[in-house]
């Protein structure tokens, strides 16, 4: 795979690969494919794209891209290198507004109150935490209220899902 790899940068410009992640016109099969199959050409180019994604995404310092890089000779690597550095702004652009796209809605504002299930019809002691979270959320200009009640497990579980979410995006910065 990393002589495959190495001729594959040696004639596929890395800087047409960041065009196609860019939402230009990516390189085109077409003039490869006496090289590669199929499989061989989508199997490089997303090894690359994802290269350049993760090194973007982490923020990678030089050496770290150079370690992924290790497969190739040297001067291939560079290569790889210096359109990683010189686009490095570009594809974070990029990467941020696929994110962006994923929905048109956003948190406008919350408000939460704690309460306490007494009782309720069926069970005469109950004794259950419940969060009532209420929230404004903008989805194509207009304020659309969302109100939410959750338990104890339920909030956990609420609350891992955004660390996780906070998580990535800090890795995009």
């Amino acid at each position: 795979m990393s002589d495959l790899l190495n001729i594959f940068v040696a004639l596929c410009p890395s800087s047409s690969l960041v065009d196609g992640l860019c939402g230009r016109e990516p390189p085109c099969r077409g003039e490869y494919g006496a090289t590669w199959s199929l499989q061989e050409w989508a199997g490089l180019r997303d090894s690359l794209t994802a290269l350049f994604c993760r090194a973007v995404g982490s923020n990678s310092a030089d050496e770290e891209v150079l370690a992924e890089l290790q497969k190739l000779c040297s001067r291939h690597a560079h290569a790889v290198l210096n359109v990683l550095r010189s686009r490095r702004r570009e594809v974070r652009l990029a990467l941020l507004s696929r994110t962006d796209c994923m929905s048109s809605a956003a948190l406008q504002d919350f408000d939460w109150s704690l309460k306490l299930a007494l009782s309720s019809d069926k069970i005469s002691s109950l004794n259950t935490p419940l969060l009532s979270l209420s929230l404004d959320v903008r989805e194509n200009g207009a304020l659309r209220p969302v109100a939410v009640e959750m338990s104890k497990e339920e909030l956990s579980a609420l609350i891992s899902s955004l660390e996780a979410a906070n998580k990535v995006m800090l890795q995009m910065k």
